[in-house]
């Protein structure tokens, strides 16, 4: 037994009316919140943060499965860093960079 059409639009209906209410349900509760200096903060840092522990997991399982690459990752994170702190902070820039620069490094070495 298959469905009528009117259910069938209904169903579709219902679920495009929830999918836009959830995905605008953060931007209502953040209105308020937007000039509030802890959330402002907040927007500041976690980028930031959210990379360093990325990057931090990333270099403990690199390192601890394959410890002769640790020179590379060292080389490879410097270069990262000195990309991204002289052409302005480009983090795609940085990040091709050292990404590149790594790859080079584990299949010369």
């Amino acid at each position: 037994m298959t469905p009528s059409t009117g259910y069938l639009i209904a169903a579709v209906a219902v679920s495009g009316v929830i999918t836009l209410a959830l995905r605008a349900l953060p931007f209502a509760i953040l209105k308020p919140l937007r000039k509030s200096r802890f959330v402002q903060a907040l927007g500041r840092w976690m980028p930031a943060g959210i990379l360093l522990i990325l990057a931090a997991v990333v270099l403990h399982e690199q390192g601890a499965t394959h410890p002769a690459r640790i020179v590379a990752l060292g080389i490879a994170s410097v270069v990262t860093i000195a990309v991204h702190l002289l052409f302005r902070r480009r983090a795609l820039l940085s990040i091709a960079a050292g990404t590149a620069c790594y790859v080079a490094l584990i299949n010369l070495l």
